[in-house]
């Protein structure tokens, strides 16, 4: 398929709570399990101005400044109809700003054109991952319905939100205002742009624009301009969220969710086939020609680590997999209602590809989402993964941290009980350190008890010591999805 068909077919596919009765339900299943999780899944009415957070444990070690920048939806319910799954809430992006051991916390909504939808009609009539169109939508081109509510990218000065079907939308970094939607390219508007692209460790960024069985493979310079954007074929058109790369390959998971219609929502465009198993597209960088396909049994994942080749052609990258995609189209719209259906946790796996053409997975059996690493080893060989762990029986999330040492098969990880609801870690360099996870842990919770936002700062290789510092705000905001730090 060539540009112009691409291009073309995106412009077709792009065609306070309200008391209810599962409210009601809501209410009585969490004081069953003892956790009132819904606190972190609740609208934000109005944009947060920059507040001081309280420090109620610990201090903020020596050399930590900067800020923490995080993305996720934060407003669901409007009077007139409400989204129907968490993905499809409002952008907000947060700041956690760092500086002489004091820290504070701001938020301000992304103003997208769904938002402004939304807004005037009193109701969420904007479609998107698994909420459908409403009376009045009006849907031009994939920036009409993004959301822009997944994840930061820090380029040149400007905070870029980032949503997996649109565009990039920019952002002032001091004040978190929106400045406008990104066009990379004048002849690649409203391309989509994942929300989970690929920075090789000090230069280029890579992304993927996912249409059906096509992708166009974005390539980006240090500076954001755009040094290249190639067509791929794909040999199935798998949902895709995330993918991988080692420092010459990009990896591309192509689970069995697998999109067999164009209709809205967007989930419901896909069906889980599990009989096809899982293929992992492997592809030269420098020539998108040269492609290799593995198998794996079926399996289910949002998001994966960074891959590494050995010297004798082995690839391996890790993944948090699930047995099916029952998050993505029954548990995410089940958490807009308040009626968390317990399923099993994702687990930490390790995909080895090897040189003859055999793959495998390889669980750890340790539950795990978000996988981080430290980013000055991207694409090369590392040693840990850092990640969200311990899942709650009877709360979505999780409420540990962790790493995992793929060298010796242990993981270093601290529990904070059921009432904290844990976000992302993002790993910090410490300043003028080198190894590998020589540096600090910041990870974001919402306190279900104390119905607050805490910012906590771990020795990234001392996990299970407890946190070095915690702040407190003196609000809840809801749980956000990725983030990236920027140092003062």
């Amino acid at each position: 398929m060539d540009r112009r068909h691409f291009l073309s077919a995106l412009g077709g596919a792009a065609a306070t709570a309200i008391l209810t009765p599962e409210i009601a339900q809501a209410a009585a299943q969490m004081g069953q399990g003892g956790v009132d999780w819904q606190v972190a899944f609740a609208d934000l009415e109005t944009d947060v101005p920059r507040t001081g957070m309280k420090l109620v444990q610990g201090r903020a070690p020596q050399g930590l400044a900067g800020s923490l920048y995080r993305n996720g939806p934060g407003k669901f319910h409007r009077p007139g109809g409400s989204v129907k799954h968490w993905f499809d809430g409002d952008g907000l992006m947060r700041a956690f700003r760092i500086s002489d051991g004091a820290a504070t916390m701001e938020a301000r909504f992304i103003d997208t054109p769904k938002r402004r939808a939304d807004a005037a009609a009193g109701a969420v009539i904007t479609p998107g991952f698994g909420t459908p169109a409403g009376p009045g939508a009006k849907i031009r081109n994939n920036d009409d319905v993004n959301a822009a509510n997944i994840s930061v990218m820090p380029v040149n000065g400007e905070l870029w939100a980032l949503w997996e079907a649109g565009s990039p939308i920019a952002l002032d970094p001091s004040d978190l205002s929106t400045k406008g939607i990104k066009t990379l390219r004048p002849d690649l508007q409203h391309v989509p742009f994942l929300a989970h692209p690929r920075r090789e460790a000090g230069g280029d960024t890579w992304s993927l624009g996912v249409n059906g069985k096509q992708a166009l493979v974005w390539r980006l310079g240090p500076d954001g301009a755009v040094k290249s954007a190639d067509m791929l074929d794909l040999p199935v058109a798998s949902y895709i969220h995330d993918f991988t790369a080692t420092k010459t390959k990009l990896i591309l998971v192509l689970q069995p969710w697998v999109q067999d219609r164009m209709v809205m929502p967007y989930n419901d465009s896909f069906t889980w086939r599990p009989e096809l198993g899982t293929k992992v597209l492997v592809v030269e960088k420098d020539d998108l020609s040269k492609r290799r396909i593995y198998e794996l049994p079926s399996a289910f994942a949002f998001h994966y680590g960074s891959a590494w080749e050995e010297t004798d052609g082995t690839i391996r990258f890790d993944g948090c997999f699930s047995p099916d995609s029952r998050f993505a189209t029954e548990n995410g719209k089940a958490l807009m209602t308040g009626t968390w259906k317990p399923q099993g946790a994702a687990i930490l796996n390790l995909v080895t590809l090897r040189p003859d053409g055999r793959a495998s997975m390889e669980s750890t059996g340790v539950a795990a989402e978000f996988p981080r690493t430290d980013g000055r080893v991207a694409g090369g060989p590392r040693r840990y993964t850092v990640h969200a762990t311990a899942a709650a029986p009877n709360a979505p999330l999780f409420h540990g941290v962790a790493s995992h040492d793929w060298k010796t098969g242990k993981s270093d990880a601290f529990d904070f009980g059921i009432h904290q609801l844990m976000e992302e870690a993002v790993f910090v360099a410490r300043p003028g350190g080198s190894d590998e996870l020589d540096g600090w842990l910041l990870a974001p919770s919402v306190n279900t008890k104390a119905k607050v936002t805490e910012l906590h700062v771990f020795d990234a290789r001392r996990i299970a010591a407890g946190p070095l510092g915690t702040w407190r705000a003196d609000r809840a905001l809801p749980v956000s999805l990725h983030g990236a730090f920027v140092r003062a």
